[in-house]
C-alpha cells in the first residue's frame, strides 16, 4: 500500500461520515474521528508501508493489573466479535484498541464497511467486554 492510498481511504470513510473536508491523515502519519461512543484512528506506518486502525476500547489511568490484558486476549480467543480486528494494548498512552493493519488498499465501500464493523465491536467491547473481564479478573 502507498501512502496516498491509506490517506485516500482515510479521507473517504471521513467524508462518508460527516468530515467531507479532512486531510485524513496528518503529514506526521496520523489521523482519527469520534462518531457517537465509538474513536477510531488511522497510523500509517512508512517503513512498512500499512494503515493501521485502531478503535478505541478503553484509557487506563496507570499501567492495567496483572490478569487485565490477558482477560482481554481471552476474550478474543474465545470468539468474541472483534469487528475484524484484533485486541491491541498501546503501553506508550495506555490505551487498548481492536486494531486491524493493511497492507493493501482495500476497495473503498469494504473499507468503510470494516470501519464501522470495527467501531461497532470496540463500543461493545467497552461496555461489556469490559465488565466482564473486571469481573472475572477481580472476582466481582
Amino acid at each position: 500500500m502507498t501512502r496516498e492510498e491509506a490517506q485516500m481511504l482515510a479521507q473517504a470513510f471521513l467524508a462518508a461520515n460527516g468530515s467531507p473536508n479532512s486531510v485524513g491523515i496528518n503529514p506526521q502519519g496520523f489521523g482519527g474521528v469520534a462518531l457517537g461512543d465509538a474513536q477510531l484512528y488511522f497510523e500509517w506506518h512508512d517503513k512498512e508501508q500499512t494503515l493501521e486502525c485502531s478503535a478505541l476500547i478503553h484509557r487506563f489511568r496507570d499501567t492495567p493489573k496483572p490478569g487485565i490484558l490477558e482477560g482481554f486476549q481471552d476474550e478474543q480467543k474465545k470468539g468474541t466479535d472483534t469487528g475484524g480486528g484484533t485486541v491491541d494494548f498501546e503501553p506508550e498512552n495506555k490505551s487498548l484498541f481492536l486494531s486491524r493493519t493493511y497492507t493493501t488498499a482495500p476497495q473503498i465501500p469494504i473499507f468503510n464497511d470494516d470501519m464501522k464493523r470495527l467501531m461497532k465491536a470496540s463500543v461493545e467491547w467497552s461496555s461489556t467486554v469490559l465488565n466482564r473481564v473486571a469481573d472475572r479478573v477481580f472476582g466481582r
